[in-house]
């Protein structure tokens, strides 16, 4: 077999996981320090976690935010992406006065995050925030990343099944995750948003998850690419993705070889809850690009890898997230990031998230 290297060797750097908890709650015990064994486990060379600081849930709060940052502090090699806070639903740019999206974006990279998941555009959270992602409340946050380069991940709609009526599974509705009644924006309405904004900084350093959810009508991301050069999708799954990417093969491995540049890896992990299916996906995803196996892959179907070059699949599962962020992760500023507890700490909803807050800001901070 030509491709001889296994995932360990290629400096895989998982770009795109999350920490939706910061506890283990059947064992009580804190995970702050717990990266460090992922990345053993499987033998990547970085994580970047993006956080998720928005939402109805209840660990949904500038807590991540916090976390994520203290985490950094804590290990080795993470990378860490910020996300926005509102202090009510929907967004009232006139209540923002002070915590503006500019004015959030400068204070996370004064903190020393590397760059900005944005969560925006998916569904369920649109219809809480209920402001369009191309509006003016967030036009002079993406004219200074565009201008900074900054480098941001986004998540914009989700598979068409979600708004099916017909056949959309039971646990959609169960995850809120199903869009086919009420007043959910539709796919295509979003899609025309992200135009929009493209448009308006064409230079954007944006990553599209999920492969923009476009496996089936990848020529529109042909499109895409040949007019925006720094735009970029990632491969976290959605198993239809992979789905889509089996009906048709060779299209896919000519698309992967052509644009390795504008892939990234990611598992979109939820740490460590899940870690056994994180490195499933760390595995499953290089044997798809590097390999001509046949494997068991998403929703129980088989597939088959599409075996790219070696130097292609290192691109996709390291150094694209490299060139696109850093090839390092940036310090954190410690007074920076003290400045950001104290002014947004009167915003989080879990004693819990407050008290481990409290304890490693005095252990990493002072």
């Amino acid at each position: 077999m030509e491709n001889k290297v296994t995932f360990k060797d290629i400096g895989a750097i998982d770009g795109h996981l999350h920490m939706h908890y910061w506890y283990d709650k059947n064992k009580n015990v804190d995970f702050l320090h717990g990266y460090e064994e992922y990345k053993e486990v499987t033998g990547l060379k970085a994580i970047n976690i993006a956080s998720l600081p928005s939402g109805a849930a209840s660990t949904r709060d500038v807590s991540n935010n916090i976390l994520c940052a203290l985490c950094k502090l804590a290990n080795d090699n993470i990378y860490i992406h910020g996300g926005f806070i509102y202090p009510e639903y929907p967004l009232n740019p006139e209540k923002m006065q002070g915590m503006d999206i500019l004015t959030q974006y400068n204070e996370l990279m004064e903190i020393g995050f590397d760059g900005i998941k944005m969560l925006e555009g998916k569904p369920n959270l649109y219809s809480l925030v209920k402001y369009p992602i191309c509006g003016e409340a967030y036009a002079p946050f993406f004219k200074q990343a565009e201008k900074d380069g900054t480098h941001i991940l986004m998540h914009v709609n989700d598979p068409e099944i979600f708004w099916d009526k017909e056949n959309a599974p039971q646990y959609l509705k169960d995850k809120g995750w199903f869009y086919g009644e009420g007043d959910y924006i539709s796919n295509v309405e979003m899609y025309a948003q992200i135009d929009t904004l493209l448009e308006s900084n064409p230079e954007l350093n944006l990553t599209l998850a999920h492969f923009f959810f476009k496996s089936a009508s990848p020529e529109e991301l042909e499109m895409m690419f040949s007019r925006y050069k720094n735009l970029a999708v990632d491969i976290t799954p959605g198993g239809e993705m992979y789905l889509g990417f089996k009906k048709r093969p060779e299209y896919f491995r000519d698309f992967f070889t052509k644009y390795d540049e504008r892939i990234v890896f990611g598992t979109d992990g939820d740490f460590p809850t899940c870690m056994p299916a994180m490195e499933w996906l760390c595995d499953r995803i290089f044997r798809f690009l590097a390999t001509d196996e046949e494997i068991k892959s998403f929703e129980d179907e088989m597939i088959k890898g599409i075996k790219i070059p070696v130097e292609s699949v290192k691109k996709i599962m390291g150094t694209n997230f490299e060139n696109r962020v850093s090839p390092t992760p940036r310090s954190i500023n410690k007074e920076a990031l003290k400045r950001y507890i104290e002014k947004y700490k009167h915003l989080i909803r879990e004693q819990g998230a407050f008290e481990i807050i409290e304890k490693y800001a005095k252990e990493l901070l002072y």
